[in-house]
């Protein structure tokens, strides 16, 4: 397999772990990776009336989109699916529904085509993502992916060997984001929202640090978003109120990319490493790109975040995980049959 660092080849790769339907095609060239196409079509909007993504509802999308998305992703790369070598898609974790469409679609893709089919992590794919952007980014490093549904510290030696050093123990980041965004009532999707509140705010309430200092690096986010409800009933504060409500997603928001940052740093001084990377939907908070990236450099360390449209869920992040796992020699192709969607599915 480790040939294939001297072959040419092109992967198209789909991702509908949740409520985005999306396709990308990547290139292998002598000057390496090169994105061909990348297309996303979002379910925001229809999900806005449920204030929240619903899984039978957000599955009938991609049933409806995945294939213009797949042929968009082909005309604008100019290519025919016979001129693909590889694919892959994204087998979890994520929505039991949402997995089934884009898998399924993907294995009949392969069945007729003939072509090999990569069943990817979605995890491994943020993973990896900063190589999109960097592909010479310094090794060993410290990967710190923030996710709705995950939240991991993640020293990667080298491309293909990895160890996971922290991750929640309770809720993500993203999700505790998304919680208190219902609290105060604010807009789907919440986490941007409440960034976008706490850019307000002036009062911190100064919450608890979840497990900041404990001497694993794992995370709980949970304590937290309890602690912005107690603030509110307790101290019967108006939500409806502009700077109340902007105060509490500052105080928040402030604690969490606290515990986030420390925690990272923490681990890549006792790691020893070279670069720090942020990825996942949560990477696009301002706040977190910002101070981690001067914490980064406090420390010593070269900071790398991927591109605000690589944070969230993507099939080119899929892509490239999949040309990683080629490349190193960490796949062996199933049988068709035996690729199965995992709602679950552990990083390794």
């Amino acid at each position: 397999m480790h040939n294939l660092l001297y072959k040419m080849y092109k992967i198209l790769a789909i991702e509908s772990s949740c409520d985005e339907t999306s396709a990308a095609i990547l290139s292998k060239t002598a000057k390496g990776l090169v994105p061909l196409a990348h297309v996303v079509a979002s379910q925001i909007s229809l999900h806005k009336k449920t204030a929240g993504v619903v899984p039978e509802v957000a599955a009938r999308a991609h049933i409806r989109k995945i294939g213009p998305v797949v042929r968009k992703a082909l005309a604008d790369a100019g290519l025919k699916l016979s001129d693909i070598d590889y694919l892959a898609v994204t087998a979890g974790p994520g929505l039991v529904p949402s997995l089934l469409v884009g898998t399924e679609y993907a294995k009949g893709l392969a069945y007729a085509s003939g072509k090999k089919l990569i069943a990817e992590n979605h995890m491994l794919g943020h993973l990896y993502s900063a190589f999109l952007q960097a592909p010479n980014l310094p090794l060993p490093s410290m990967n710190l992916i923030v996710s709705g549904g995950h939240t991991y510290l993640i020293f990667l030696e080298h491309k293909g060997k990895f160890k996971i050093i922290g991750q929640t123990v309770d809720d993500a980041a993203g999700e505790a984001f998304d919680k208190v965004a219902k609290m105060l009532k604010l807009p789907y999707p919440g986490g941007p929202e409440v960034s976008r509140q706490a850019e307000h705010g002036k009062t911190d309430f100064n919450f608890p640090r979840p497990m900041l200092h404990a001497k694993n690096y794992d995370f709980s986010f949970a304590g937290l978003k309890t602690a912005v409800l107690y603030k509110i009933k307790n101290d019967r504060l108006d939500i409806g109120n502009v700077q109340t409500r902007a105060d509490l997603c500052f105080s928040f928001q402030n604690a969490a990319v606290d515990v986030l940052i420390q925690k990272t740093i923490r681990a890549a001084k006792q790691y020893g490493v070279r670069a720090i990377t942020l990825s996942g939907g949560v990477a696009a908070n301002k706040k977190l790109r910002k101070d981690l990236a001067l914490a980064a450099k406090k420390a010593g360390c070269q900071f790398f975040v991927p591109d605000f449209s690589l944070c969230t869920d993507n099939a080119l992040m899929i892509a490239n995980a999949a040309a990683i796992r080629l490349e190193t020699g960490r796949y062996r192709f199933p049988k068709l049959e035996k690729i199965k969607v995992d709602p679950n599915l552990p990083l390794k």
